[in-house]
């Protein structure tokens, strides 16, 4: 990502859903205007779904994914292309379905109208092959007889262009993303005041940048007027001891947390970027009830370590080294660990005691708050790294004391 690209988890995210067939990843490529996705006449060409930032006008930044169509039969295989597709749902905040407008409304295409009516995700019908007098006149009878849903419908044709402009107009109105009631972290201070940030320069470190959750808070600062001071915790108490007062906060990187919170005095509000990002993410609330399963935990218990983005793991990866560590050391027990990232995450989440998930500074909110709503739904407890490792170094209400809600949820 380049220092002026938008997050991945910042962007508006677009979903083209349909049969086999249908002419999606042909729409696909009309409506971005290059050619993402390869286009054949073989039925599932598109085997995994493809995702690509870009700038969309009007709307502009997105990521727009084009996924496998959800008819597929070719056994287990095609199941689980299915189950992709469908995973990918989770996390749109706009959704098209691509319906080969000859042929009509399919079982499948019914079956995701209802799930985008289930997950509240806002969509418009793309009416493919509108060049065809076969399509135009089966979405005349659709409008006779489902008014309704007709209006969702937009008549395009992936090979002449038709209709591709009033397609991109209408995702424009869907996906627009509402004002953010919440922020990074400037509605926990004011303009004018100095806030420090604990920025670990280690081995998993990238070299020559930040991490996203560091960038994402400095800018916030910087917006809301503030004086972002960025320092190692090995030269935080001298950066505390230049200051004429004392910062009206500091955010540390979580695996330094026990460090940083014996440099800091009580006096001063402390936390961390991941608490920060799950907080503007999903629900922190709830990740401070899932963190005392933690105390919990017995030999043999199951428990998923998942992180929302991918990167090669060091020898002091937090997620497969640190985290693992602190939880042997917090539970005396033998625990079976397992790893997810990125994109992977598990449909059943019973088998396991416990999920410890990262921030999700790449996810974006509505994919966030739907990993935590399957782990609530099938009563899983689920919590995130910064609040696991506050938790297990005994310094967690410290670390929500700017969060009266999550801090009355630990006393509930």
């Amino acid at each position: 990502m380049g220092l002026n690209d938008t997050p991945s988890g910042e962007r508006a995210r677009i979903g083209f859903f349909g049969v086999r067939n249908a002419g999606k990843s042909s729409v696909v490529n009309a409506v971005t205007g290059q050619g993402m996705s390869v286009v054949s006449d073989v039925a599932g060409t598109t085997t995994d779904a493809v995702r690509r930032a870009m700038e969309l006008l009007p709307l502009g930044p997105v990521v727009v994914v084009d996924t496998p169509g959800v008819d597929d039969d070719a056994g287990e295989l095609g199941a689980r292309r299915v189950a992709a597709a469908r995973r990918e749902l989770e996390g749109c905040d706009a959704a098209v379905l691509v319906v080969d407008g000859a042929r009509g409304l399919a079982g499948p295409d019914r079956d995701l109208l209802d799930a985008f009516g289930r997950r509240g995700v806002p969509f418009v019908v793309a009416w493919n092959k509108c060049d065809l007098p076969a399509a135009r006149a089966a979405l005349v009878g659709l409008g006779e007889r489902e008014a309704e849903l007709a209006e969702r419908c937009v008549a395009v044709s992936a090979r002449s262009g038709a209709g591709v402009r009033e397609l991109k107009e209408r995702l424009a109105r869907l996906a627009a993303p509402a004002p953010r009631a919440r922020r990074v972290v400037a509605d926990l201070v004011e303009p004018g005041d100095v806030v420090a940030l604990v920025c670990p320069i280690d081995a998993s470190a990238p070299r020559g940048r930040l991490i996203l959750p560091q960038q994402m808070t400095i800018r916030d600062l910087l917006d809301a007027g503030c004086l972002p001071l960025v320092c190692r915790e090995t030269e935080l108490a001298a950066a505390l001891a230049a200051l004429v007062g004392p910062p009206a906060l500091v955010v540390t990187d979580s695996q330094v947390f026990a460090q940083v919170a014996r440099v800091v005095p009580d006096s001063v509000p402390l936390t961390s970027f991941s608490i920060l990002m799950l907080r503007y993410k999903a629900d922190l609330v709830a990740a401070v009830r899932g963190a005392a399963a933690l105390d919990a935990l017995r030999d043999g218990d199951r428990v998923l370590v998942s992180e929302g983005c991918t990167h090669h793991r060091q020898c002091e990866d937090i997620g497969t080294v640190k985290i693992p560590a602190w939880l042997a050391a917090h539970t005396g027990a033998d625990l079976r660990l397992s790893f997810t990232s990125g994109g992977e995450f598990p449909e059943d989440l019973t088998p396991f005691s416990a999920v410890v998930h990262c921030g999700g500074c790449t996810l974006g909110a509505r994919e966030m708050r739907a990993r935590q709503e399957r782990a609530e739904e099938q009563g899983v407890p689920m919590t995130n790294y910064g609040v696991a490792i506050a938790h297990m170094h005994g310094i967690l209400r410290r670390s929500l004391a700017p969060f009266p809600e999550a801090l009355a949820a630990l006393d509930a």
